[in-house]
């Protein structure tokens, strides 16, 4: 090999390291630095040509390069506390020979937040991937993939939720019912170094209050009649290690609030009926479309409890203030709902599309997804129409359901559904059951709802 080869080797050398590597090290079998890249010497603030020829311990604060010259065994991804943050390291043995004859170190990570970035980071895009790759047991339903929307809004959050995963604040998630929380909830766990663990849902609004202080926390056997042989956990304990995600907390009555905050602050919890008290490691996701100021105010909400929950603001918009979505979310309903259907239909007719984008959806997502749902049931054409669509959706009376609430919305669609449904079947409840996918006594008890029956 000429010489002018070998030096054009080691200039190689040299480059390939000083960029592959942001922080490099290699010691001799005596522990002395013979090469340290200039990368790391800048962060270490050291002089290269003073740091060379030193031993390792007298440049790098913490180190362990000498360590495993000695023993002559690797350390991988183990962390250092260098200059005031904790890094990522490896260290590995040089051997020729059979012989340990020097080690080399490199830093991966600068300091465990940007290790835990990066890990967020690869959870995501493995849920991209491979979206059904989930532990089902841990409870974990949605990730960022299923999130549907490329309005500058959701990016935004689907970006801060990629941020705020890693770390172990709790979250509050405010929004109009129906835009998604839970989804949020889910895809934050999911991103999580919790995503192993389990992912709990207690939903404050649906549990009676004189239960809920034993479902939240559990109960001892004999803590009230009917109580189980042996107790029974409660969502804390079940959440151990995971995430515990408080839907709809707005709803909490304040007994329960205090109770919740003394969890939060001390990490245990103590069954009802019994003096024992469990350790838990739980982090809080909660979830609220209520006025938490002004209910704080009124003395219906802690405003202790709300500063406590409240670490990182986390605000869902409506569908109508995110209105590119809805031709993309109108297809993936669509979608989803004729797998269920069987039915094949192409898409939506233009006039269609321009109701569904000028709508003030006030039952957001859920109302899109009922009211699409509702309409490949009801299409006989190989696209959605105008007739597929509920009464008040069209000319005239489209903005008349703002102020109605959810459950009217809903209603209201269902009664109208069910109103073309028997006229298109001629009154056969039979075709209607077969065509709305739902069992006969199921159709006579809604028909019975609306008072349909003739």
């Amino acid at each position: 090999m000429s010489s002018l080869l070998k030096k054009v080797s080691v200039e190689m050398i040299e480059i390939i390291l000083e960029n592959a590597f942001e922080w490099l090290v290699v010691v001799d079998k005596e522990g002395i630095i013979i090469y340290i890249n200039d990368n790391y010497c800048k962060f270490l603030e050291v002089d290269r040509e003073k740091a060379i020829g030193s031993h390792v311990t007298t440049v790098i604060e913490n180190t362990r390069m000498h360590k495993v010259v000695e023993t002559g065994k690797e350390e991988v991804a183990d962390l250092q506390y260098i200059k005031g943050n904790y890094m990522i390291a490896n260290r590995i043995p040089i051997i020729v020979g059979g012989e340990t004859i020097g080690a080399f170190g490199s830093v991966i990570f600068r300091d465990t937040s940007e290790w835990m970035q990066m890990s967020s980071h690869v959870k995501n895009m493995i849920s991209k991937i491979q979206s059904y790759i989930q532990d089902i047991n841990t409870g974990v339903k949605y990730s960022l993939n299923d999130i549907i929307g490329e309005s500058e809004s959701i990016r935004e959050l689907k970006e801060k939720a990629k941020m705020i995963a890693p770390s172990d604040i709790s979250i509050l998630i405010r929004g109009e019912s129906g835009t998604g929380k839970e989804l949020f909830a889910h895809s934050i766990h999911q991103l999580s170094e919790r995503s192993t663990q389990p992912f709990i849902k207690v939903n404050c609004a649906a549990i009676p209050e004189q239960l809920l202080e034993s479902e939240l926390f559990g109960y001892a056997e004999g803590a009230f009649t009917g109580a189980k042989k042996g107790g029974k956990k409660g969502k804390f304990q079940l959440a151990h290690k995971g995430t515990l995600f408080l839907d709809e907390i707005g709803d909490m009555p304040l007994n329960m609030q205090s109770k919740l905050l003394r969890v939060l602050q001390e990490g245990e919890v103590e069954p009802v009926g019994s003096s024992r008290v469990d350790q838990v490691n739980v982090r809080i996701i909660a979830a609220t479309n209520r006025p938490l100021e002004k209910m704080m105010e009124e003395k219906r909400f802690r405003s202790d409890l709300y500063y406590r929950i409240n670490v990182v603001p986390f605000n869902v918009p409506p569908l109508r203030e995110r209105r590119d979505d809805i031709p993309g979310l109108a297809d993936f309903f669509l979608e989803k709902s004729m797998k269920v259907s069987g039915k094949r239909i192409k898409g939506f007719h233009q006039e269609v599309m321009e109701v569904l984008t000028s709508y003030s959806w006030p039952g957001n997502l859920r109302e899109l997804e009922n009211i699409i749902n509702a309409a490949t049931y009801l299409s006989s054409d190989d696209r959605i129409t105008m007739n597929s669509l509920p009464q008040y959706m069209k000319s005239g009376t489209i903005f008349h359901a703002e102020s109605k609430s959810l459950k009217e919305i809903l209603d209201d669609t269902e009664r109208s559904v069910l109103e073309q449904s028997l006229k298109k079947f001629k009154s056969d409840k039979r075709k209607v059951a077969s065509a709305l996918g739902v069992s006969k006594s199921t159709l006579y008890e809604k028909l019975n709802k609306h008072h349909l029956l003739e």
